[in-house]
């Protein structure tokens, strides 16, 4: 049960799938800060609601809503690359190590099933459909 997984997970694509992800929604971290920090106080420069105090630029002094905030950048920028720097090292650099193991053949590939375990499921499949055929003429 276990080398089944081990071999699911270690196929490149499902990494890189669950990479991908990550750092997606890393990414949308900083493109939501930056559009919330920057965009949205430029915007509210010809009216709008509070915004929120941090390191940053008042563009009105008498606008709260103008407030350029650039820690929320700053921040997302930071959570963004600690997020990707451990994704790289924990799950992207393991899984390389392992695939150039696989490919010097100090360790194996997943499994693939023998010609024994292919006939098997050709032969239940079969024979399924014969009783799926016996029982639809009834």
């Amino acid at each position: 049960m276990f080398k089944g997984f081990k071999d699911f997970l270690m196929r490149g694509n499902v990494v890189d799938l669950a990479v991908a992800v990550v750092i997606g929604s890393a990414f949308t971290a900083i493109v939501t800060a930056f559009t919330n920090g920057l965009i949205k106080p430029l915007i509210s420069t010809i009216g709008g609601t509070d915004a929120a105090n941090g390191l940053g630029y008042q563009i009105f002094d008498n606008n709260k809503a103008t407030f350029l905030d650039f820690g929320g950048v700053i921040n997302a920028a930071i959570n963004f690359v600690l997020v990707a720097a451990v994704v790289y090292f924990v799950i992207v650099m393991p899984v390389k190590k392992v695939q150039e193991r696989r490919k010097r053949g100090q360790e194996p590939g997943p499994s693939e099933p023998t010609d024994v375990e292919l006939l098997i499921e050709i032969r239940d499949l079969l024979r399924a459909q014969q009783t799926q055929r016996g029982t639809d003429r009834d």
